[in-house]
């Protein structure tokens, strides 16, 4: 099981999710979050000097999955989200130790479906 990490340029949210559908993908958490990469966000003249250090919007994309989808999803996130520039995001895919769904009791692989 792997738990996959994207974050992304808020209007490549909907292509991101498009593709995630068609290869049946479909339990995705979504967050608006503040952040900044390499860029360093943005940066602006404020009386007279340069400021930088702004915290760019961005949409976090957290998805469960078991070892047969991890390839898909991460090209599924990659194509969706790629524009060709700076700030288009990053995936990060971590190691699951283990899955519980609430209502029914599985655990592992089962409970993420």
């Amino acid at each position: 099981m792997k738990y996959i990490i994207a974050v992304i340029q808020p209007d490549r949210l909907e292509e991101v999710l498009r593709i995630l559908e068609e290869k049946e993908i479909h339990l995705v958490t979504v967050s608006s979050v503040l952040g900044r990469g390499r860029q360093k966000g943005i940066s602006e003249v404020y009386r007279g000097h340069k400021e930088g250090g702004r915290l760019l919007k961005k949409v976090k994309l957290e998805i469960a999955v078991n070892e047969e989808f991890v390839k898909s999803t991460v090209d599924a996130i990659k194509e969706g989200a790629r524009t060709g520039h700076i700030g288009d995001g990053k995936v990060f895919v971590l190691d699951l130790q283990e899955c519980f769904r609430i209502r029914t009791g599985e655990t592992g692989k089962d409970a993420i479906g």
